[in-house]
């Protein structure tokens, strides 16, 4: 497997965007236009971030491989929380 030099900035807001999907999975979610209006906020700093233009990032492994990196840290986090 690869390993992409990815900014924390990057990671962070890959890392929001699972906990928004998670929150608004939940049954009977509260808050639901926040949440969506979170998701599409973060999804759009996340496709136009700078990272995918340099030569590491423009490759379709690297997008795959920060949904692996930010879902293992969030699972991480949550067995230490």
């Amino acid at each position: 497997m690869e390993s992409f030099p990815f900014p924390a900035d990057l990671v962070q807001a890959q890392l929001a965007w699972h906990a928004a999907y998670r929150d608004l999975a939940a049954p009977r979610p509260r808050h639901t236009t926040a949440l969506r209006r979170r998701l599409l906020v973060l999804s759009v700093r996340i496709q136009w971030h700078p990272f995918w233009s340099t030569p590491g990032g423009g490759v379709p492994a690297a997008r795959v491989e920060l949904r692996r990196l930010a879902r293992r840290q969030g699972q991480l986090e949550a067995r230490t929380a």
